[in-house]
């Protein structure tokens, strides 16, 4: 079994739209360390700096002070 791999939130979408086109509000901040599988992410590249975006749902924690 692996362990989870650890990040940081440096940014956070507006959240998910709902059936009722409502938005649903984020669990996560900017700030926050999380948890999640290694397969969660998607890398991307902007301004020659490598970031991974991951979907609230695949998180598997949050760790809080």
């Amino acid at each position: 079994k692996e362990k989870p791999m650890q990040g940081e939130v440096i940014a956070v979408g507006p959240g998910k739209r709902l059936e009722s086109g409502e938005t649903a509000k984020m669990s996560v901040k900017v700030g926050d360390k999380v948890l999640f599988t290694k397969y969660a992410p998607d890398e991307v590249e902007v301004d020659d700096e490598e970031y991974l975006v991951i979907e609230e749902e695949k998180i598997l924690a949050i760790v809080r002070d």
